[in-house]
């Protein structure tokens, strides 16, 4: 029986050994926990496997297993093609639940078709299959979709390997805007500037990112576009401009600006236009975040003497609070479903991700940290990424909505804050 929170150890140095020259700011993964009753998976080689210059097969194993949710039953370095269906009583009687099998095509185009299939041992049948075109330099991006697909038909719900995570790298004087797979593999330096780089914000499209630059020696926020490296300053107001949010529709932002005295919320389109007032507050209102639905931004407010979690109608009216419990509660973000809030609360001196359920008011402390910071939702809404501290570095680290698997993520040598997990990708 697999025991709860039973340390894996699975740490992914390959990941950072692979490309430490190019990419020196490339994360590893220590998993420090699993669910309960994780879901028992054989996956055999990929047929033909040998002829990618870099493999599928070992990359689908990690991301399943890095989940939490599934636990890989060892069948040794057997290959099974995707077109024999494979002995699933004798998979079964090995303590598999499900096996997956496929084959890799070379195709007259220097292309691959990597083809696949998932089958249920217990119920004796075919869950689905797929076959997916790809370059040899898509082989990751592929491995990701597999593992996606075995998520969701496996547990019911969306996977998350397939989409990216944004944080900022702080290496002596130099700052870099990251953008890597979810698996912390393939880092990309989206910008590199000698000023701090704070608050990036994923658009619900995936192809833009909104963050706070200081490289003009203030604060002011950016628009960039990740597939041109185009950039369009947003908002450059006087004072401090920050803490960008994008709305579900990608059309407007929640931004902070001091231009008219404290920190206030104000919606401003996305090509900088149509500023607008959200609230009027005597203390300071901050971190403004969308709710899924649109209708509502959560924000960061001391208005009441403490700071608190409060939310306001989108298109204006009062505040209504939200947090009740302790006296420090800061950064709300929604889960993609709308139903929780994660958050940052102070807790015996302690700065740790929470949850609270808004339906039920009910909250529950998710870490056992001491400076935690910047929780952000897959889009799943299964696991929340978040900034931590490590003996005065900054690592990340992700843990799951019911606590039970945690995560961390890290570079050697270098800072690292500022995470925000990317959207679903789109068809």
């Amino acid at each position: 029986m697999i025991k709860t929170l039973r340390t894996l150890r699975l740490v992914v140095a390959a990941l950072a050994m692979a490309v430490a020259a190019a990419a020196h700011a490339q994360l590893s993964i220590e998993i420090t926990g699993a669910g309960a009753n994780r879901i028992p998976v054989a996956i055999p080689i990929f047929e033909s496997e040998s002829a990618l210059p870099r493999g599928i097969t070992d990359v689908v194993r990690a991301d399943l297993e890095r989940s939490g949710l599934f636990s890989l039953v060892d069948i040794g370095p057997v290959a099974l093609p995707e077109s024999v269906v494979p002995d699933l009583a004798g998979f079964r009687s090995r303590g598999a639940d499900a096996i997956l099998t496929g084959t890799v095509v070379p195709l007259p185009d220097g292309r691959f078709e990597v083809r696949f299939r998932l089958f249920d041992t217990q119920r004796q049948m075919e869950l689905g299959a797929q076959a997916l075109r790809m370059t040899p330099q898509q082989n990751r991006t592929t491995a990701h979709r597999i593992a996606d697909f075995v998520y969701e038909k496996l547990t019911g719900q969306p996977g998350y390997f397939a989409t990216r995570i944004a944080y900022v790298v702080k290496n002596g004087a130099r700052y870099e805007l990251q953008i890597a797979d979810a698996d912390g593999a393939n880092a990309q330096a989206a910008l590199i500037s000698r000023e701090p780089i704070i608050s990036p914000a994923w658009s619900p499209d995936g192809q833009r990112l909104a963050y706070v630059s200081f490289e003009a020696k203030k604060p002011i926020i950016y628009i960039h576009t990740l597939a041109t490296g185009q950039r369009q300053v947003v908002a450059n107001f006087k004072g401090s401009n920050s803490a960008p949010a994008w709305s579900p529709d990608g059309r407007q932002l929640a931004v902070v600006l001091t231009k008219d005295g404290l920190s206030q919320l104000y919606l401003i389109n996305a090509d900088g236009s149509g500023l607008r007032r959200l609230a009027s507050s005597a203390g300071i209102d901050t971190e403004p975040a969308f709710s899924p639905d649109g209708q509502w931004i959560y924000f960061t407010s001391d208005r009441g003497g403490s700071p608190q979690i409060y939310r306001i109608p989108v298109a204006g009216g009062a505040a209504q609070r939200v947090t009740f419990e302790g006296s420090y509660n800061v950064t709300p973000r929604p889960s993609p479903d709308g139903r929780t809030l994660a958050y940052v609360t102070r807790n015996n001196g302690r700065f740790q991700v929470a949850v609270l359920d808004l339906a039920s008011r009910q909250t529950m402390i998710l870490t056992d940290s001491a400076r935690d910071e910047s929780p952000s939702f897959a889009p799943n809404g299964r696991m929340i990424l978040y900034a931590s501290d490590n003996g005065g570095r900054g690592v990340l680290a992700a843990v799951s909505a019911d606590g039970r698997v945690r995560q961390r993520l890290s570079v050697e040598a270098a800072d690292v804050r500022e995470p925000a997990w990317g959207p679903a990708p789109r068809p």
